[in-house]
């Protein structure tokens, strides 16, 4: 199976609460290559890649953690560039 890539914006309550800190933490715990980051309009954007399954129960862990916190989620799947080796925050 090909890998995947997410682009995920994430809005509504979702600066100032951990949200960055706990993608991070998901993504690493799954072996997910990417980013997060806060965006100036509010969201929270996020880059993944890895196996679709694997994507997919990210975004499922994600929804459960911070379901209190997301209003809205735009999301777009693609193929993966492969050009990521970690997950990190960015500032």
């Amino acid at each position: 199976m090909k890998d995947k890539r997410i682009h995920a914006y994430y809005s509504g309550y979702v600066q100032g609460v951990g949200f960055r800190y706990t993608v991070e933490r998901v993504a690493a715990s799954l072996s997910l290559a990417g980013w997060v980051k806060n965006l100036d309009d509010g969201r929270v954007e996020a880059i993944c890649e890895g196996r679709e399954s694997t994507l997919k129960e990210f975004l499922k862990k994600i929804n459960e953690a911070l379901k209190h916190c997301i209003k809205d989620v735009d999301l777009e799947w693609s193929a993966a560039t492969g050009e990521f080796k970690n997950f990190d925050i960015r500032f």
